[in-house]
């Protein structure tokens, strides 16, 4: 994922976005993490953070509590050394009695020009439960299923 730098092209950009996503579906947080410089800054939600032990440290709680975790993002816009970034994600809250939720979201990026690592990522998202008590009924990403596949309606978006 380093080898694509900026300054992007709407085909680097898009490479880009869906390493990340196959980054990020591994749910391996020190592999994961090895995409960020060793200084990245993040927001996610309400959650201030930086560098590589904190990445894994959030990275690896995050994970223990979003189970059956499923993720896709999509190109949303691209300048230069920064994507914006479009994502959806689906799992199982081991702290809401494993309760299936959708997470909607955008995020944006900048890039460090001379590693293609990304060193500012700021996230924004939004929980909802899947089916009735969040049963799952409904689920996009089920087992079997390409999450690019997945036909996603503009209502989503």
């Amino acid at each position: 994922m380093a080898d694509l730098k900026p300054p992007f092209t709407a085909e680097t950009a898009h490479k880009k976005v869906k390493a990340a996503q196959n980054m990020w579906n591994t749910q391996d947080p020190s592999r994961t993490a090895q995409a960020y410089t060793p200084t990245c800054i993040w927001r996610n939600r309400t959650s201030f953070l930086a560098g590589t032990d904190a990445i894994i440290e959030f990275l690896t709680a995050k994970w223990n509590r979003e189970r059956s975790y499923r993720l896709r993002k999509e190109l949303f816009a691209f300048q230069d050394d920064r994507i914006a970034v479009q994502f959806w994600y689906e799992f199982q809250d081991a702290e809401d009695g494993l309760r299936w939720k959708r997470c909607y979201g955008l995020e944006d990026w900048t890039f460090d020009r001379d590693t293609g690592k990304m060193c500012k990522r700021m996230m924004s998202g939004n929980d909802v439960l899947v089916g009735p008590d969040g049963n799952g009924e409904g689920r996009w990403f089920v087992d079997g299923i390409d999450v690019n596949e997945v036909a996603i309606g503009p209502e989503h978006w």
